[in-house]
């Protein structure tokens, strides 16, 4: 068997929305189009796609309303760091941000319109491909992945500004780690974050206000902020610190719906 192309074909409920999200972010290309169906193709190795209305009699009838379940579409690309990038600013559907598992796959995830699912995939270069590391050798894959903070990784809010560190998109696994600095007399939003954080203030001081209860934290010292439980933070002075909490936390506000992702933990 000589396969010569791929195509992927979709049946779902709104043609157009699945359309405008493959061709706007994923730099697909209409071939053919007609009432109730569309043929994508790229120009690359990508597969092509068919999108199909859900009734339309191209199908056998015992077909024509099924929709797929659990189904993904997975693109392997390169520099998935700079995709995510490029996909957050045009305000695409993340659902799953760019994260690592431990055998070298790094994905993240987005969910059209229809509730596909389209995967972005990076594998990371094997550390021991010439089999296993000798603990004797002194290099950075003995060691460590050292993680040196970089501008593209710095968010600047109203009331503080936050440079990653340690992320799934930036060699971690488990957890998620950002030093924050505050000019005197910033106070952040209300909030609350699902997963425990840890804050250790490195210069300044800060004042957190969570439960009920203020805390003075000066440098130094750590507080341990529980999930799920609104806190504001303020400076009296100009502060820094050094937060950790686990890669998968996310920030809820009063009065909002929904949640919001920490890109500077990404």
């Amino acid at each position: 068997m000589n396969v010569s192309s791929s195509t992927l074909s979709l049946t779902v409920a709104d043609v157009n929305a699945s359309r405008e999200f493959l061709c706007t972010y994923l730099g697909y290309e209409v071939a053919m189009a007609d009432d109730g169906f569309v043929s994508l193709t790229r120009g690359d190795a990508a597969v092509h796609v068919v999108l199909l209305r859900g009734g339309t009699d191209v199908l056998p009838p015992e077909q024509r309303d099924q929709r797929a379940a659990g189904l993904i579409l997975a693109l392997t690309v390169t520099d998935l760091a700079a995709e995510e990038a490029r996909l957050r600013g045009a305000g695409a559907p993340i659902t799953m941000p760019l994260r690592e598992k431990p055998w070298g796959e790094r994905l993240l995830q987005m969910t059209d319109p229809n509730g596909v699912v389209v995967q972005l995939v990076e594998w990371a270069a094997p550390a021991d491909a010439a089999g296993p590391a000798d603990p004797a050798d002194n290099d950075e894959s003995a060691a460590g992945i050292v993680i040196t903070p970089s501008a593209d990784h710095v968010t600047v809010s109203p009331n503080a500004t936050m440079t990653g560190l340690a992320s799934p998109g930036r060699g971690s696994t488990e957890l998620s780690t950002w030093t924050v600095v505050m000019d005197a007399g910033a106070t952040g939003p209300e909030h609350s974050i699902s997963r425990e954080q840890v804050w250790t203030v490195t210069a300044g001081a800060l004042e957190v206000t969570c439960g009920g209860r203020t805390e003075k934290v000066a440098a130094g010292q750590t507080l341990i902020l529980p999930a799920d439980r609104l806190r504001r933070i303020h400076a009296r002075e100009r502060a820094e610190a050094h937060v950790s909490m686990r890669s998968d936390g996310v920030a809820s506000v009063p009065g909002t719906e929904g949640t919001r992702e920490l890109p500077w933990a990404r």
